[in-house]
């Protein structure tokens, strides 16, 4: 296919919003600043349908957001001006600070301009429609980075999130907006999903400072379970970059967390803080599992498993007992959990087998799938364990197949070749890198060593 063949078929990509099609197409050698037939580059037709992961897509592989249009505007500068802070930050394409001043406060002002006369005034500004204005509420980034409400008026649309993108200019620019005007932002609305909220606690996870850390983690104790809520959201925004810019109160910060573990009354806050704290190590942690092993919300019972096991050592009685009690809970991801924690740490005691051969056996095929799993990887090579492995060749779930069929192939079971036969097709492309498919290699390989071996 010639150029310009490649160029039109990115043209239809970006209209379809097919992200995938468009990173190919430009992988191949479509051209980044291809234009539509409104004579624009193909990055203003994807902010204008507010395709923020098109957006990114084109951005990334040379797309120029800050190109000089015929009316004097750039695709950064509509971004800003359409309201979508999930397409803003995909259409960034370098630090904001590297742009010349008089622009940086031109987009500030144009997401601040917003804000102050309001979405509904400035598009009946800008129309000079009649009428009052519909607004929707829409999720805002194809990976749900938050809702905001799509206002239309006039034959005209914007979402309403020039606020977040006010916090986010800020934050990129450097701009340090005290801590109480970013919570009055984040908190203005009730939705606690509101892309206002996701802007401040980014910003407020951008800084190290300890004194804006002092501030947030004090509103772990606040009455409002929202407020808390916030404070677990720019901790764990602080957490994925921690690895390039290293906290320098860790220690502290996970003293912390598991205080507030072992307080936390709201059930939804507890899951979610107990997912977060347990990615930790902490001297506390098997106590704090086990002080919620029959709270009465499923999905907390579900985090408890993964607090009741710490690398390199056994399970104690107290969380062997525990971790069996939840392999028979009510709950199937409850089992689950427990059946994933009992294989990892699975010490050969018959009570565990006997867990993990029943997990197998679960009427839930999620529960079986990851009992399956656990099975195969453990280290039980008793008679039980391969028949139960052995069973799973005739499951309708194709990866429960694979599972058994792995788990024998890594006991070197003389049945293995016959339970991948029976697995099927392995040709996605999702088992292209799978180890389970590759443990029938080394199965053989090790079968013909000893093969040679014996002629020898």
């Amino acid at each position: 296919m010639d150029e310009a063949g490649r160029d039109e078929r990115l043209v239809a990509a970006v209209r379809a919003g097919d992200a995938w099609a468009v990173r190919d197409l430009l992988s191949s050698g479509a051209s980044p600043d291809a234009t539509g037939e409104d004579g624009l580059p193909v990055l203003c037709a994807a902010i204008a349908a507010y395709e923020d992961e098109v957006v990114r897509a084109l951005v990334e592989n040379g797309s120029d957001p800050d190109r000089l249009l015929p009316d004097g505007t750039t695709p950064l500068w509509r971004a800003v001006d359409g309201g979508s802070p999930a397409v803003f930050t995909s259409a960034l394409g370098r630090d904001l600070r590297l742009l010349p001043e008089a622009e940086r406060q031109r987009l500030l002002a144009l997401a601040r301009g917003w804000v102050e006369t309001g979405t509904e005034a400035e598009l009946r500004r800008r129309t000079e429609a009649p009428g009052p204005a519909e607004s929707v509420t829409v999720e805002d980034g194809e990976f749900g980075h938050g809702t905001v409400d799509l206002v239309s008026l006039g034959g005209r649309s914007v979402r309403a999130g020039h606020g977040a993108i006010v916090t986010l200019l800020e934050s990129y620019l450097g701009i340090l907006t005290p801590r109480e005007e970013l919570m009055a932002r984040a908190f203005a609305g009730t939705d606690p999903d509101h892309v206002e909220r996701w802007a401040a606690a980014f910003a407020l996870s951008e800084r190290r400072d300890r004194e804006t850390w002092s501030s947030v983690v004090a509103d772990r104790r606040h009455p409002d379970r929202d407020r808390r809520g916030f404070v677990l959201r720019v901790l764990r925004y602080a957490d994925v970059v921690r690895f390039v810019y290293p906290c320098p109160y860790e220690r502290e910060e996970t003293d912390l967390l598991a205080a507030w573990a072992a307080e936390e009354t709201d059930p939804e806050l507890l899951r979610d803080l107990l997912d977060f704290f347990l990615g930790r190590e902490h001297p506390e942690q098997e106590a704090i599992g086990l002080r919620y092993a029959d709270h009465p919300d499923a999905p907390v019972r579900a985090e408890v498993p993964y607090a009741l096991g710490s690398e390199g050592a056994p399970l104690t009685p107290a969380a062997r007992t525990a971790l069996l009690a939840l392999a028979r809970d009510p709950d199937p991801g409850v089992r689950s959990a427990a059946g994933s924690v009992l294989g990892q740490w699975h010490d050969l005691s018959p009570e565990v087998g006997r867990a993990l051969l029943d997990l197998t056996r679960d009427p839930d095929p999620g529960v079986r799938r990851r009992g399956a799993e656990a099975l195969a990887l453990s280290e039980d090579r008793s008679p039980e364990a391969s028949a139960a492995l052995w069973a799973l060749r005739g499951e309708e779930d194709q990866q429960l197949r694979l599972e058994g069929a792995h788990g024998l192939a890594r006991r070197d079971d003389p049945r293995t070749e016959e339970a991948y036969e029976r697995v099927g097709p392995l040709t996605a492309p999702e088992f292209e890198h799978d180890h389970r498919v590759d443990a029938l290699v080394h199965h053989r390989w090790r079968r013909d060593d000893r093969s040679a071996a014996t002629a020898t």
